[in-house]
């Protein structure tokens, strides 16, 4: 298989907090299945979870999605920062509210370390927003260095945190 060719499972985190959040999610799953060389196989249910950092904002929606993927990581990371950007998404507070987050979880089994692009997404093994969304349709997901989805979420708090669908 050339270069060209090379297709990867790329796990994508969904989050927002601001302008119907319910709604921004919804449409970021159809943004992902729009994506160049790129095709939505997953999305999970969505989870209604309280904010992470500051707790003077909205609870989130969170939800996750895998995307069947030509595109490098940084490609993929790039359309994803333009969906955001796209919605209305402005970096100003670290953990603030916003009104869509999208973090690259996986890509396929690789660990990147650069500026600008960790993979798998920091902090992946202790979010319950990131997770339990997870579990629903991948608990044998193997988050490269972590170990699979099942084992990493078995020990998180679900405090705070509802399916909604």
């Amino acid at each position: 298989m050339t270069r060209d060719e090379r297709r990867v499972s790329a796990w994508v985190g969904i989050g927002s907090n601001l302008d119907d959040p319910e709604y921004q999610v919804r449409r970021a799953f159809v943004a992902l299945a729009e994506l160049p060389d790129t095709e939505l196989r997953v999305q999970s249910p969505l989870y209604r979870t309280a904010p992470m950092g500051p707790q003077d904002q909205p609870d989130y929606i969170n939800a996750v999605a895998e995307l069947d993927t030509g595109l490098e990581a940084d490609a993929l990371l790039a359309q994803l920062q333009a969906i955001e950007k796209r919605a209305g998404r402005l970096r100003e507070t670290r953990w603030g509210p916003r009104v869509l987050d999208l973090d690259l979880l996986t890509y396929g089994r690789e660990c990147i370390s650069r500026p600008g692009l960790k993979v798998p997404h920091p902090g992946i093994g202790e979010r319950n927003f990131v997770l339990l969304p997870l579990l629903s349709v991948a608990p044998d997901l193997e988050i490269p260095g972590l170990g699979p989805v099942r084992q990493l979420a078995a020990g998180i708090d679900r405090e705070g945190v509802e399916r909604l669908e």
